[in-house]
């Protein structure tokens, strides 16, 4: 039976899910939650909504260890190994997205809400950002991933917001730094990643012309 993931397309929390089914080669079914519309704050959402169907970290790790012999492994049964991923995961949910998530939120969803950006507060979080980058940099300067030399979920976990801040100026940040841009074309190139996309193109455009889709399958 197909797994079932709640949630928005253009959500990274729900794209980070989506990821590491896609690279375990799970089946699953995407069951659209209406964010505008604070779907999720209603029945039957709220009777699923418990810990950890709400946390996209935790699924995330939940499906590296359930199905760690599955598609690609994204943890280590060596302790050591292991804890070194736990120490990427921990950066990555502490200090990048920590920064990452107030940057998407000034230059991606102000947008999209017809908001003004506080360009002041972005100046600041490029900074902080940058300083977080410079950690990367080192890091990524000896191994080719965060963990190691193999992709893991410390890398997969950061892929949604990546892609989300490519998309703004904040780019500029990560090209600067050439380990760092090098380690994000990888992860942006991941079939998995491709695919998750593709994914939630089909989505949003379901969503927007269902009329649309409905055209395509009876012409099919």
């Amino acid at each position: 039976m197909a797994i079932k993931v709640h949630g928005s397309p253009l959500s990274p929390a729900a794209q980070r899910v989506l990821l590491a089914l896609e690279e375990k080669d799970l089946e699953y079914e995407f069951v659209l939650v209406d964010l505008r519309s604070g779907e999720q704050k209603k029945e039957p959402f709220i009777s699923i909504n418990l810990i950890p169907c709400s946390e996209s970290r935790a699924i995330s790790k939940y499906i590296s260890h359930a199905y760690a012999d599955k598609g690609t492994p994204l943890i280590h049964q060596d302790p050591k190994k292991q804890a070194i991923i736990g120490v990427w995961l921990e950066v990555e949910a502490h200090r990048f997205d920590a920064v990452g998530q107030k940057l998407n939120f000034e230059l991606l969803i102000k947008a999209f809400k017809g908001l003004t950006t506080d360009e002041a507060a972005v100046e600041q979080l490029q900074g902080d950002l940058g300083k977080v980058l410079d950690v990367y940099e080192a890091r990524l300067g000896k191994f080719k991933y965060l963990a190691g030399d193999e992709y893991t979920l410390a890398d997969l976990h950061h892929l949604p917001l990546i892609n989300n801040l490519f998309k703004t100026k904040v780019k500029a940040l990560f090209d600067e730094r050439p380990h760092v841009s090098a380690w994000c074309a990888d992860l942006l190139a991941r079939p998995a990643w491709q695919k998750v996309l593709e994914a939630c193109k089909i989505i949003i455009i379901y969503v927007r012309f269902p009329f649309l889709i409905s055209f395509m399958i009876f012409m099919l």
